[in-house]
């Protein structure tokens, strides 16, 4: 099959593969953050997720225009998921030892990305990579320093690699990307929902030594109705409009809003899934004590956070109520005072029901202006 006439190519297994590694970063953030449940860890991960994600969600671009369907480009993306890997490993403890690996895992992933993208792409995708990949190895060099200094240094670098990166997409056109809107969007909410069953593994492994009685089993229940209701948020509706959003468009004014909604707003959606999964890993199995701020926030803030990202997803592809969004998020964020002030498994019920209540409401409204969706009744 030649990259020409893919347009309804779906995700391959060599891509579901990529993006397990991919997601094992997700992971790696969740442990660190519940080792250390301070301000200056969520800085640290919201900074160093934010790098990885950057080349991470060019690499879906990547295999959007060059489909691995050779074993040269099967091997040099097999590569790139050791470099993934690698930063996975590295990032926990960047800061304090691992912070060369890292920097050299992402100037790898970054050269092996332009390469592959500049002589496996078609003649306008080639053209387009040309024009990024001078700001995306200028912020890995900047990444790579970041791992050779220290403290503020460190962060100042990564930092500066981070806007850099950040900012290149405004600084020149997007054009001559062939987005093909069915396997991009499969792309991203399989790596959304990866995130998520990833997050249950990783709280359901730090719950083996807690008594398995049944208040413990009714918090994990409570856990994973959470876990269910971000499911639903994006995926009862919003997977399936966002793709259609796309479709909607002409081919050469994709590539801008497909940049910012599942490039920028994955952000804080998958950070959110990093925090809530590290608040519930934190809350189930002590669930009738009163939470820690750290414990509570974790599981609001991740939530809200989660549930803005969405917002922003709305927003940027024109589809309606973000606001709606906006509302579970100030309900999840107000739950944190029963955490706090009462017990964590009051929390975690009042997480499951005001937010779900806020987001079938928000479906019901939907349906009753004809709006359709695979999982809603018609």
């Amino acid at each position: 099959m030649s990259d020409a006439d893919s347009e309804g190519r779906g995700a391959s297994t060599l891509e579901l593969f990529f993006d397990l590694v991919f997601v094992f970063t997700i992971t790696q953030f969740t442990h660190a953050f519940v080792h250390d449940p301070s301000w200056t860890s969520v800085g640290t991960i919201a900074l160093l997720f934010s790098i990885v994600w950057w080349m991470y969600s060019g690499y879906v671009w990547l295999t959007n225009e060059v489909a691995p369907t050779t074993p040269a480009r099967r091997t040099v993306l097999v590569a790139g998921m050791f470099g993934f890997f690698t930063l996975a490993m590295a990032a926990p403890d960047a800061v304090h030892g691992h912070g060369t690996v890292f920097g050299w895992a992402f100037l790898g992933v970054t050269v092996i990305h332009a390469v592959l993208f500049r002589v496996s792409g078609g003649e306008s995708a080639s053209a387009a990579i040309a024009r990024v990949a001078p700001t995306n190895m200028a912020a890995a060099v900047c990444v790579v320093i970041g791992g050779y200094t220290h403290g503020t240094s460190s962060y100042l670098w990564w930092g500066a690699g981070l806007v850099i990166i950040g900012v290149s997409p405004f600084l020149s056109t997007p054009r001559g990307f062939v987005l093909r809107t069915g396997h991009f969007c499969e792309r991203h909410g399989l790596v959304l929902i990866i995130a998520i069953g990833e997050s249950i593994i990783g709280v359901g492994t730090g719950l083996a030594e807690e008594t398995m009685n049944a208040q413990f089993f009714a918090q994990v229940l409570l856990g994973l109705t959470v876990v269910y209701v971000m499911w639903w948020s994006f995926f009862g509706t919003d997977a399936e409009h966002g793709e259609q959003a796309l479709d909607g468009l002409p081919v050469e004014d994709r590539p801008r809003p497909a940049l910012l909604a599942y490039g920028y707003c994955f952000v804080p959606m998958l950070l959110g899934i990093v925090f809530a999964a590290a608040g519930l890993g934190m809350s189930i199995g002590h669930g009738e004590r009163e939470a820690s701020w750290a414990s509570a926030g974790a599981l609001a803030g991740g939530v809200a956070l989660y549930l803005a990202g969405q917002a922003a997803f709305r927003t940027i592809l024109g589809l309606p109520r973000p606001y709606m969004r906006l509302l579970a998020a100030a309900l999840a964020v107000g739950t944190m005072v029963l955490g706090v002030h009462v017990a964590e498994w009051l929390q975690l019920a009042a997480i499951a029901v005001v937010v779900y209540a806020a987001i079938i409401a928000d479906d019901v409204i939907g349906m009753k202006r004809g709006e359709k969706s695979s999982y809603l009744a018609h």
